[in-house]
């Protein structure tokens, strides 16, 4: 149990001596830290319920809980505000209590789940881009914080590799080279090799898409092997599986370059079996219509604000849409992975997308009641100008040069500090690596994900301000502060009651680690634990300036200080760990 949720109880059974309800209790850490370490607003949402003036129930709240023995000071504050301050005894003992817990204080769910988190999205014939960057990043985290609270994660890319896309590339490759075996319909022998590299792919599949949209012939063409493709066509297969190959050489690359894994790779295609036995179930419903040759399934209802379309289940042309694909993989996520809860980390602009799917997969069964669904919308990252990031010549970031740019600028900041100097090369680049890529993941992740932000390299791998390079620094020097006590003998102890102000604010903000991961995992937005490994950065640095930790004279106080170390380390590894941040041993 955490220390708020310990104050919670202890205030709620008071206002439950007073005939009201115990969640009225609810004590969180004071707005006003000169007056209070902590405070419960209930009384002014009781008095309405009691009739009485909030003052007065605030005063027989008070009246209860002054013979507590860990309760140094209580009073009330304004109209009926009540104010909490602590002993140092009893801080002490929540500091060691909390301190040796697996889990810092966070009670892990009592019933697991199965969380399915779909993130990155990369599609084949495309090299992964600066589009990809916050879905990958916001996804992982998310992964991360539902496992730490003790569900069962599996997470999985979704690659787009079954869809139009496949077409276009088939259709534009068979007009360059016509002469490969692929294009044969009669052949069953092809070469090992892919006859296109991922250069080949990035050239070709834009091409292809902008005549598509004024080539109505070559766009029929397109469609027309998308259906054959999907039907089982071998030289097709063949060729998509090999440009399959050359995405995922390139897209396994990237993810590892951020520290990124996953459980499954599964795309489009992997669900490909289930499409035409779902659609004919829907056909035969009386859920599914045919609509100008096409079959859909209405989702608006009488309460939407705006008219939603229809979603397509199977076009005119008979092949199937992103949608189906889509219901087809709930199905499949329902069925063989026993999801609970599944994640959508995806572009804010896609949400009209998840309504249709989400409505129809209720609607026709495919996900029952007890299956939560839920789109994890996010914003834009944006270059200077407002505008989503570009080249200077105005195209599309490539994921790993943007990767390469980050670990540049880290680079050059380790240059600018002196810091990793002299050691190994091979080191160096590994340091330089991970503060890159903290630059990266720390710039975005602090940002309310529903938020648009612009993309400051400068900035984000500066060591100072708010900054990924800047908590790695952080949790280095606490890691320098233990190495030391190490070598000189001396050990981390029990924690004692502290005895000045910036020791007793560090560990009042250790405490508030639980309920801030209980936050930003019902609120699916890791700018709470960004922000929060901040604060807890500055105030061990306040504290660090003010107690004198290795010099400490005292054997048991200085014990107690070095325990208030290594539990701040503890604390931040496990923040950073949350937003995919690895902490050098040294800088």
């Amino acid at each position: 149990m955490s220390l708020q949720k310990y104050l919670s109880e202890a205030v709620g059974a008071a206002f439950a001596s007073l005939g009201l309800r115990p969640e009225l209790g609810q004590t969180v850490p004071s707005q006003r830290p000169e007056l209070a370490q902590f405070q419960c607003n209930g009384a002014m949402a009781a008095a309405k319920e009691a009739g009485r003036p909030p003052r007065d129930i605030a005063e027989d709240v008070v009246a209860h809980l002054s013979s507590r023995e860990e309760i140094a000071d209580i009073d009330i504050a304004g109209p009926g505000f009540i104010n909490l301050t602590l002993t140092d005894h009893a801080l002490a003992d929540w500091a060691n209590r909390l301190s040796a817990e697996d889990h810092l204080g966070f009670d892990p769910v009592p019933t697991p789940r199965t969380v399915i988190v779909d993130y990155a999205g990369p599609n084949v014939a495309k090299a992964m881009h600066i589009g990809h960057i916050r879905a990958t990043i916001i996804g992982d985290s998310l992964a991360r914080l539902f496992q730490f609270a003790g569900n069962k994660v599996i997470r999985d890319p979704h690659f787009g590799d079954w869809g139009f896309q496949m077409g276009l590339l088939i259709a534009a490759l068979e007009e360059e080279a016509p002469d490969l075996p692929y294009f044969d319909e009669g052949a069953t022998d092809f070469p090992p090799a892919p006859p296109v590299t991922l250069e080949d792919l990035q050239r070709i599949y834009p091409e292809a898409s902008a005549r598509a949209r004024n080539d109505q012939e070559f766009a029929a063409a397109a469609r027309e092997k998308t259906v054959a493709l999907q039907r089982g066509r071998t030289g097709y297969r063949e060729l998509w599986r090999q440009m399959k190959e050359v995405s995922e050489e390139s897209q396994r690359a990237d993810f590892a370059s951020l520290g990124v894994n996953f459980d499954l790779w599964f795309g489009e295609s992997d669900v490909r079996d289930r499409l035409e036995p779902l659609v004919e179930k829907l056909r035969s419903s009386e859920i599914a219509e045919v609509s100008d040759g096409a079959l859909i399934v209405k989702v608006d209802e009488p309460d939407d604000n705006r008219e939603l379309p229809p979603l397509i289940l199977e076009s005119s042309a008979g092949g199937y849409l992103y949608s189906t694909f889509d219901l087809a993989t709930i199905q499949m996520r329902v069925e063989e992975q026993g999801a609970d809860l599944i994640l959508y980390v995806v572009d804010r602009r896609q949400s009209d997308h998840f309504t249709q799917v989400f409505r129809v997969a209720r609607k026709t069964g495919i996900a029952p009641d007890e299956v939560e669904m839920e789109h994890i919308g996010f914003g834009t990252m944006n270059g200077p100008d407002g505008k989503p990031f570009k080249t200077r010549e105005g195209g599309v970031v490539r994921l790993g040069d943007l990767i390469a740019m980050v670990i540049d600028a880290a680079k050059n900041r380790l240059d600018e500090a002196h810091l990793a100097e002299e050691y190994p090369e091979a080191e160096r680049e590994r340091i330089a690596m991970q503060v890159g890529v903290a630059a990266l993941k720390y710039g975005d992740l602090v940002n309310n994900r529903s938020s648009d932000y612009v993309f400051d390299l400068d900035r984000f791998s500066s060591f100072e301000g708010k900054t990924g390079p800047y908590l790695q620094y952080a949790a280095v020097r606490i890691k320098s502060i233990l190495r030391k006590a190490e070598e000189a003998g001396l050990a981390a102890g029990t924690v004692t009651p502290p005895g000045v102000g910036e020791e007793r604010d560090l560990l009042i903000e250790l405490t508030n680690f639980p309920e801030v991961i209980e936050r930003t995992i019902e609120l699916r937005s890791p700018n709470h634990v960004a922000e929060y490994a901040h604060v807890l950065a500055g105030k061990f640095n306040r504290f660090y300036d003010a107690c004198h930790i290795l010099s400490e004279e005292d054997p048991a106080r200085r014990a107690s200080l070095l325990a208030l170390v290594r539990w701040t380390l503890a604390t931040l590894e496990t923040l950073l760990d949350m937003l995919g941040i690895e902490v050098p041993d040294r800088m």
